[in-house]
């Protein structure tokens, strides 16, 4: 019985280490910041999550398991919360975005002087390509 909870220690933990490398591959491969935060906060998330599931097995007891739970959902919720803060900053102050992009959405709905983000009436999400720059 050992073995086989060893066995899956290994294997959750080197599936993490695996999604922590892609996350870093993706931070150095991608072209901006708004793709680097994607990367970052998926791929990252998850390899982390892993390995503090190979942590609770690996105990495997109820009160460590609850932790793992709870901080699972805790690192989920605020990884992702923060990298939406920070690629909107980034947007903000005018980091400019990757040559590929081809869809802006916020192009002409943030005022800088009033710091007021105007909100899209549901009729304009389906815009033309024309509004957006695509040609």
């Amino acid at each position: 019985m050992s073995y086989v909870i060893g066995a899956l220690v290994i294997v959750f933990t080197a599936s993490g280490v695996a999604f922590c490398l892609l996350a870093v591959v993706g931070m150095v491969r991608m072209p901006d910041l708004y793709t680097r935060m994607q990367a970052a906060s998926k791929a990252a998330t998850l390899g982390a999550a892993l390995i503090i599931v190979a942590t609770a097995i690996d105990f495997g007891t109820t009160p460590i398991a609850t932790r793992v739970l709870l901080t699972s959902v805790f690192l989920a919720a605020t990884a992702s919360i923060a990298a939406h803060m920070i690629a909107r900053a980034g947007y903000l102050v005018g980091v400019p975005l990757a040559d590929e992009t081809v869809i802006d959405e916020l192009r002409g709905r943030y005022d800088a002087q009033t710091h007021e983000l105007q909100s899209v009436p549901s009729d304009d999400l389906a815009a033309s390509p024309e509004q957006d720059g695509i040609e």
